[in-house]
């Protein structure tokens, strides 16, 4: 094997390094001999001393031994388990200052993976929330059980060990409460916790999800086989310690795996789903149904697409992967059409029972992939003056980005939620699109996330 004769770094070296900037992942990023070291916890403008922990052949890993110089803007985590579980990655940075990185975070993917003048590139300050703990509407918490303990929260950092959560700093308060209650009523019940080693036990997770505007709480729980032992009794415990519980739902997941959500859901008591809103639009959310974990930000989110659309009552847009149609919906009273598709057919279920329940009649969702139908319905005279994509983190389908340059409509609305992919989409997309601007907007506080909502327009 040949072996790159610039590294000099050698493993568990300690060395001094000061930090330029944070990494998408969140982690302090400096040079050492022209050596790209990544730092989780450092910030940037800080002098440190490090120890190496890792050795690649285009980039170091390293720890912190000492802070020898302190940013400003570095603050004491309130969450004690903040260190191991990981979760959270910039709880240690103050918010006024994760909202300047965030946006720096997009910048530099796009210098990385475009030949755009990012420097004339309108990007916008990054839009935080006035409250940003406690935003999150759902959590899901592995169990374990330990002493005739039940406990509940993540897998920690790189490792197999579960985390016990009693308070998470970002997730609801409600949701919180629940699986604390939940753990209790497992625990006095003494219903048996699943062991991954041995695979018995009954009980894997606690799923729980507020409906943040109207208070309504959903719990699953995932087990690992259909019979649960007392089910009379625990869904008689819940109810009785959650007066706000409005579903009760079980998930059997037999599998040896590491997704949480088996194929057969249970209802056990109450409805099979909860109320939330938007603006002025409700949805019913099942156990499995996707929603934005963030409702608060996610209404600015949805109004800076509609900003960018700029509708005038006759446009026709397309909703590529458009879920349960939240975002076609919240455009279609200002549209002449709105078309979506995605590839789950639950979700274009849900979409057309949303769009019905709120009197929609311009609306038209289809399952099936975006660069399939999209061609179809253009070829029957039917071209969209607005696309919408808001993909998952692996970015737009190659074969998406050919059928949006082929469609060639005037505007082109991309969400995303990981900035390396829209650079790299962007850049394919430049060929006849350019952009207007680019606007993040903090979905995940604490965390190293950062979402944008870009406008692109045909040249």
């Amino acid at each position: 094997m040949k072996t790159d004769q610039s590294i000099k770094i050698q493993l568990n070296q300690t060395f001094p390094l000061t930090i330029k900037r944070l990494g998408i992942n969140g982690e302090g990023v400096g040079y050492f001999k022209k050596q790209v070291v990544f730092v989780p916890g450092a910030l940037p403008g800080e002098e440190v001393v490090v120890e190496a922990t890792k050795i690649n052949p285009k980039f170091a890993e390293a720890k912190i031994k000492k802070i020898r110089i302190k940013s400003p803007h570095r603050v004491q985590p309130p969450c004690p388990v903040y260190e191991e579980c990981g979760g959270c990655q910039l709880q240690h940075l103050k918010y006024s200052q994760q909202l300047k990185e965030k946006r720096d975070i997009v910048i530099q993917s796009l210098e990385r993976h475009t030949r755009l003048a990012v420097d004339k590139l309108d990007i916008r300050d990054t839009i935080g929330m006035e409250d940003p703990w406690g935003y999150r509407n759902k959590s899901s918490f592995q169990l374990a059980g330990r002493d005739g303990k039940v406990l509940a929260g993540l897998y920690g950092l790189n490792s197999h060990q579960l985390i016990n959560i009693e308070h998470c700093a970002v997730q609801h308060s409600q949701t919180n409460e629940a699986v604390n209650t939940v753990k209790k009523v497992l625990e006095e019940l003494k219903i048996t916790i699943y062991n991954e080693k041995t695979r018995k036990g009954i009980v894997r997770t606690i799923v729980t999800r507020v409906g943040v505007a109207s208070g309504e709480l959903q719990i699953v729980l995932i087990t690992n086989q259909k019979e649960l032992p007392k089910q009379e009794q625990i869904i008689e415990e819940i109810k009785k310690r959650l007066p706000n519980v409005k579903s009760i739902v079980q998930n059997i997941n037999e599998q040896k795996t590491s997704l949480i959500f088996g194929e057969e859901t249970l209802p056990l008591a109450g409805e099979e789903f909860i109320q939330e809103t938007l603006g002025d639009l409700q949805f019913e959310l099942s156990a499995r149904t996707f929603f934005q974990l963030n409702p608060v930000q996610t209404i600015k989110l949805y109004n800076e697409v509609k900003n960018a659309a700029a509708l005038t009552g006759q446009e026709k847009i397309v909703d590529a992967y458009c879920g349960v149609g939240t975002i076609g919906l919240w455009l279609a009273d200002q549209a002449a059409e709105v078309r979506g598709m995605d590839v789950i057919p639950e979700s274009i279920e849900d979409a057309k029972k949303n769009a019905k329940r709120h009197g929609f009649t311009n609306t038209k969702y289809v399952p099936g992939k975006a660069e399939e139908v999209l061609p179809k319905w253009v070829k029957k005279g039917w071209k969209p003056d607005v696309i919408i994509v808001d993909p998952p983190r692996t970015g737009l389908d190659g074969q998406l980005i050919q059928t949006i340059l082929q469609t060639a409509s005037e505007k082109l609305i991309y969400i995303s939620c990981n900035p390396s992919t829209l650079a790299k989409d962007i850049q394919m997309l430049s060929v006849k699109y350019e952009v207007k601007f680019i606007q993040p907007v903090d979905m995940f506080p604490q965390t190293a996330h950062v979402e944008t909502v870009s406008l692109l327009v045909k040249k």
